[in-house]
């Protein structure tokens, strides 16, 4: 399982470092330590929190004017396989993804909850890249 710094963390969750390592400190999200003393966060309890954090939120801010070929970079939150088809989400900050692709195209990137992905938009497309 993929694990992320406080930083990357912070990236990806849309928040400043300090902002991630307050909660980090304050017990809102889990962290472990590796072999050289940093701080992780394992990816599903990242992609966990990410959802609560969005949901917790409630769209209260400004929505954000983006172009239409606007890459988010997220964290996987659910990835749901069917015979031939797939569904993935990203929850990008505030923004949740989501994306309809074959389940070849989801194997091939080796996506699951708690990697690290990036959602690019166009029109009405949804494209997922690692």
């Amino acid at each position: 399982m993929q694990s992320y710094t406080i930083g990357q963390a912070a990236r990806l969750l849309g928040v400043s470092p300090d902002t991630a390592r307050r909660w980090a400190d304050g017990g809102r999200i889990r962290t472990h330590r590796d072999e050289a003393g940093r701080r992780l966060i394992d990816g599903k309890d990242l992609a966990a929190f990410s959802v609560e954090l969005a949901q917790s939120t409630g769209g209260d801010e400004e929505a954000s004017y983006t172009t239409a070929r606007n890459a988010f970079p997220g964290i996987v939150t659910a990835v749901k396989l069917g015979d031939v088809a797939a569904q993935v989400e990203i929850q990008a900050g505030p923004h949740r993804l989501v994306s309809l692709l074959t389940r070849e195209a989801v194997e091939e990137l080796g996506l699951e909850v708690g990697m690290q992905a990036t959602a690019r938009v166009k029109s009405t497309n949804v494209h997922i890249d690692r």
